[in-house]
């Protein structure tokens, strides 16, 4: 019987003791993948991660690595980093601290991989991607939605040529995110001070930008307008405090190719819709509506004809013309699947285009968004034409 192969791999995990650190990255990537025997490579050869969790608080280090078959530690980041024997730094901390941390990590000569936001300017992001280039190290940037079953279903449909020439996109996303007073908070306070990085225009229209590029055509301009609707929160120890970055955004992008998009973004709507996220592209051949996990399509062939007359109860239900895209593969949690790609890009040299420049679209996107906002006007979202 051939021997098996595993290529043991360190990970500096940076922001672990935050909701998407440990609940996304630790609990349902990393661990995930250490229980299952690491990343399959082959019969003979697979790749385990072997994660070193840092923070600042190290009691909640200490809970969770118990937690976790007892994982190591550290509150000292420099230590951490100096340590060979773990390649890569992933962070996971708040965007405020985040490339102060990455310069750190690339001048220790780890490869990087890191959420987004990367930053909250994009001058920043294009000098960690330099930083990151000029080092030589591997580096890559969580863009989890392009593995949700939904969206990888939207792309089936594309590639397969379902939509036809598509016209438009439309994005509802958000939820209602309590206050923290009577009823206890779903999402960190930072979340909503600027201050420390926060705010959903910053947030989401990083995530949209990869969406929009990666599955529809890359983003041409951009028109936004934020708002704080909701002033006062509660914070984690129960003390109230003033909101100071936006909580809602409502915007229009026009892509390469003519399409059309428009992306509400809030934690201040009760949903009443199929999920937290669904989009719906149309197109002139059909139609599809996805969430999270399903999918629906309308063919041109299937398309009811509505006549206006609101004097009457409409004889037709729209739901019933559509039909649910079946279960075709099997669907692996979306942050793991990008954590498998990134190991197997450091250890294989497989290819691994989610880098720090797409990081830095993101924040492009983003603070051409406030710009939007700012001026109350259309924002060209100019392409990069270098970054040397």
């Amino acid at each position: 019987m051939s021997q098996r192969t595993v290529h043991s791999v360190g990970i500096v995990m940076n922001g672990v003791t935050g909701r998407m650190g440990l609940n996304q990255h630790l609990r349902r990537s990393i661990y995930a993948i250490m229980r299952q025997g690491g990343v399959k490579l082959s019969d003979s050869e697979a790749i385990m991660p072997r994660p070193l969790l840092v923070g600042r608080n190290p009691s909640k280090l200490e809970a969770i690595s118990a937690e976790f078959d007892n994982l190591p530690w550290t509150t000292d980041l420099g230590k951490a980093l100096a340590d060979p024997a773990y390649p890569i730094y992933f962070d996971a901390q708040t965007t405020d601290r985040r490339a102060e941390a990455v310069r750190q990590a690339i001048a220790a000569g780890k490869h990087i991989y890191c959420e987004k936001p990367v930053c909250d300017s994009l001058p920043t992001a294009l000098d960690l991607f330099r930083l990151a280039e000029r080092a030589g190290v591997k580096h890559g940037v969580v863009q989890d939605k392009l593995w949700l079953p939904g969206l990888l279903k939207l792309k089936t449909l594309k590639d397969l040529g379902f939509f036809g020439r598509i016209l438009s996109v439309r994005g509802e996303f958000g939820y209602w995110v309590f206050e923290g007073g009577a009823v206890s908070a779903q999402r960190p306070s930072w979340n909503y001070r600027k201050e420390v990085g926060g705010g959903i225009v910053l947030d989401m229209l990083c995530h949209w930008r990869y969406v929009l590029d990666n599955l529809f055509g890359a983003v041409r301009a951009v028109s936004c307008l934020g708002a704080t609707h909701i002033p006062k929160r509660w914070n984690e120890a129960g003390a109230p405090y003033e909101c100071t970055a936006d909580d809602s955004a409502y915007a229009t992008f026009e892509l390469e190719g003519g399409v059309i998009a428009h992306f509400n973004s809030s934690w201040c709507v009760r949903v009443r819709r199929d999920d937290l996220l669904t989009l719906q592209v149309d197109g002139e051949k059909g139609s599809a509506v996805a969430g999270l996990r399903h999918c629906w399509i309308q063919p041109y062939g299937a398309t009811p004809r509505p006549i206006w007359n609101p004097d009457i109860e409409s004889p037709l239900n729209y739901f019933d013309g559509w039909q649910k895209v079946p279960e075709q593969d099997a669907f692996d949690n979306a942050f793991k699947r990008q954590w498998e790609l990134f190991l197997r890009h450091v250890v294989k040299g497989d290819p691994f285009r989610w880098s720090l420049l797409e990081g830095a679209k993101g924040v492009q996107l983003a603070e051409a968004g406030m710009e939007s906002w700012r001026k109350r006007a259309w924002v060209t979202v100019p392409e990069f034409t270098t970054v040397g």
